[in-house]
């Protein structure tokens, strides 16, 4: 089990305790969603979209926010590392098929969500990105486990899911790397003084 499948699983336990109806999953593509929409890398406005949208605008615990601090850290490092060991949370291979399904499902719509808080323009995006998110809105809209299943049984359905997730992966590192921020990039802006 690797460290994002054990996240996987503690976190979503943990939002579970506090009765908030949200995965690791769908949290963690809310932050890739803002990061990879321009959201500064050092930003906490994370804490509040995650409280605003997963917790009916109530205050997160202290156990949740640091719990969801190392995610969004440890996420943070994997996107900048050049070796794209970029990772999703999503729950361990051995899970039921219905349920790695139903996390990817809630990964992208948290990703859709995070992007649009951040990015409304995309004219100067590459094409590859604006396919992407057309990718992203399409796999978003799927009725869950329904329509993703009556497509694929067994085996293919295996093959298929590796095959999206790692679709997803790779096109959440192309929106960062061409959107995002990194912390060189955001020294060298000029800060405006309000």
């Amino acid at each position: 089990m690797n460290t994002q499948q054990q996240n996987y699983e503690q976190i979503t336990a943990a939002l579970q305790r506090d009765n908030i109806l949200a995965s690791a999953a769908e949290i963690q593509g809310l932050f890739c969603g803002m990061l990879g929409g321009g959201m500064p890398l050092e930003s906490q406005d994370w804490v509040d979209a995650v409280a605003d949208f997963v917790n009916q605008g109530e205050p997160l615990t202290k156990e949740i926010v640091q719990l969801l601090t190392e995610l969004y850290n440890e996420t943070c490092q994997q996107l900048l590392e050049s070796d794209f060991s970029f990772a999703l949370c999503l729950p361990d291979d051995a899970a039921p098929i219905n349920e790695r399904g139903q996390a990817l499902l809630e990964w992208v719509q948290g990703f859709m969500l995070g992007f649009g808080l951040h990015q409304d323009d995309l004219t100067n995006c590459s094409d590859d990105v604006k396919e992407a998110l057309e990718d992203f809105a399409d796999i978003a809209r799927m009725d869950q486990q329904q329509e993703f299943a009556k497509h694929l049984q067994g085996e293919e359905f295996e093959q298929a899911l590796f095959e999206v997730v790692e679709y997803v992966r790779v096109s959440a590192m192309l929106c960062f790397n061409e959107l995002g921020k990194s912390p060189e990039e955001q020294q060298s802006q000029p800060k405006t003084v309000h």
